[in-house]
């Protein structure tokens, strides 16, 4: 009675996981399949096979800016949230100061409010101090909403690496740069790396912080919203299709450089 019991609970789990993943998935390559199908029309089955959307993306110019704008502001606002981040995660584990318990609250801030509120908010403050909106004050209103993610990820980091090692290198006559280099840092670089890629992703497909900020450069998730009031079009498909493909590889790459690491 226990292994039929045993035997059906396992049915169950595995049905549950196969359901998860085909409601997270098949849309997924659903997407991708109508980016190959020869009509315009989303209709299944696919009518026939064709590399003519990819042809028409790479002839399509507003949409090349588009994407190319998309990785312009996501490469450099991941950049500033490492560069101001990282420091605030070593500082908060580092040093005891007034209001630090209140700090670490409003470093979570940006990221618990709806983007919609921190795009007004940052719209009000730029037209206050005179900035031009243009793809500059996207980057800087996405490093802000952002900033939580890598002060989280890496202070959760630091919290579980083991002060001793930290000690042990001041008693070996490392100072404090030497000690971060040597020490800290490659025991933080996976983290590092997760809220980087993390950050990276949320600012590609942020669309109301960008709605607000942006000037008359279209990133590529306003792009797509500006044109479904003409519906899906296969070149758009054809978009996601290839960004699908290039998370595949950083997945892979992440997973590689993971078990490298493991295995030294």
């Amino acid at each position: 009675m226990n292994l039929v019991s045993r035997y059906g609970a396992d049915t169950a789990f595995m049905t549950f996981v196969g359901m998860l993943m085909a409601f997270l998935y098949v849309p997924i390559w659903v997407l991708v399949a109508f980016s190959f199908n020869d009509s315009r029309s989303l209709t299944w089955p696919l009518s026939g096979f064709t590399l003519d959307w990819y042809r028409k993306l790479a002839e399509n110019t507003d949409l090349q800016a588009a994407i190319w704008n998309s990785f312009y502001v996501a490469s450099f606002a991941t950049a500033l949230t490492l560069i101001v981040g990282v420091p605030a995660a070593m500082t908060l584990h580092r040093f005891a100061f007034p209001g630090k318990s209140i700090f670490r609250r409003l470093i979570l801030l940006p990221i618990t409010l709806p983007g919609i509120v921190t795009g007004i908010s940052m719209l009000n403050m730029f037209k206050l101090v005179g900035f031009q909106l243009s793809l500059e004050t996207v980057i800087l209103g996405h490093a802000t909403a952002l900033l939580g993610v890598v002060v989280t990820q890496v202070y959760a980091r630091l919290q579980r690496l083991p002060k001793s090692l930290e000690e042990a290198a001041f008693d070996l006559g490392a100072g404090p740069w030497r000690s971060f280099i040597d020490v800290t840092l490659p025991n933080i670089k996976t983290a590092i790396i997760g809220a980087g890629l993390l950050s990276f992703v949320l600012s590609f497909d942020e669309i109301p912080v960008t709605f607000f900020l942006t000037g008359r450069d279209n990133t590529l998730p306003m792009y797509i919203y500006s044109t479904m009031r003409r519906g899906v079009t296969p070149e758009i498909n054809a978009v996601a299709t290839l960004i699908v493909a290039a998370s595949l590889v950083l997945i892979v790459a992440a997973v590689i450089v993971t078990r490298g690491r493991k295995n030294q």
